[in-house]
């Protein structure tokens, strides 16, 4: 009876990993519709997939480009960062998926859209602001590893997604059964733009710990950290010192 217990309990954990192994991207990713219609927006053609970019036009030479989180609408984020950047011009690209953009997401295709989506905008931009939020911390820290970036800016980041994912599903292989790491602690060292990590302090999702692991893998003088105090993961933009921290008007802290 007893060993019949345990291969029954040992199918079960079988299954649940072959369950979290074949769902696994639709617990990382969550496609948004654009629903912000009055944002402008161009059709970027990539290699596999057409991107919707939601934008703002600039006369002056710098421009931003953001990566949201993975249930986000990028769209809406034009405003907040048209506050912090009034003289740049803004790209906020939706991910293949989200809000238009044809295609599937995964870790090796926002990569790829991202580099072409800075390539692009480096037509006409010499000097690119790169923020990445959530989920787009990963794919920032990835570009700003890649490219040249005047700066650099982690909203609520993570070290790697393995790492966050082995907090919930402790019982698993997780490294094993990942197919998207977004291992930011292993692009970290090759980033030389000035970089700024804002964590939230009641982060309910993304921990602080978290952005504290991924600061310790930045050179030397490179990153710097700050902590909105009561702030939680999905409402850290409401708070006052956030357009502020975005626009680089902060003491930080290493």
């Amino acid at each position: 009876m007893f060993k019949w217990v345990v291969a029954a309990a040992a199918l079960l954990y079988l299954v649940l990993c072959g369950l979290l192994a074949v769902f696994q991207r639709s617990l990382l990713y969550f496609p948004q519709p654009r629903t912000n219609k009055s944002a402008p927006m161009v059709t970027l053609k990539v290699a596999g997939a057409s991107l919707v970019v939601t934008t703002r036009a600039s006369t002056g030479g710098g421009a931003v480009v953001y990566f949201g989180g993975n249930a986000e609408d990028v769209s809406w984020s034009v405003d907040t960062l048209a506050e912090a950047f009034p003289d740049r011009a803004l790209y906020l690209p939706h991910y293949r998926g989200y809000g238009g953009s044809s295609g599937t997401p995964s870790e090796a295709a926002l990569f790829a859209d991202a580099l072409a989506v800075f390539d692009h905008v480096q037509k006409t931009h010499d000097d690119i602001v790169v923020v990445g939020r959530s989920l787009g911390s990963g794919v920032a820290t990835y570009v700003a590893s890649q490219r040249l970036v005047s700066r650099l800016v982690l909203v609520t980041p993570f070290d790697s997604i393995a790492a966050v994912a082995l907090s919930a599903y402790w019982f698993v292989p997780v490294r094993w059964l990942l197919l998207d790491k977004y291992e930011s602690v292993q692009y970290a060292p090759s980033v030389a733009a000035p970089t700024l990590i804002v964590a939230a302090g009641q982060d309910e999702q993304l921990p602080p710990r978290h952005a504290a692991e991924l600061l310790r893998y930045f050179r030397a003088g490179v990153a710097t950290m700050e902590v909105i105090a009561g702030a939680g993961h999905n409402d850290i933009d409401r708070s006052p010192r956030y357009v502020s921290l975005l626009a680089g008007r902060h003491e930080g802290t290493r």
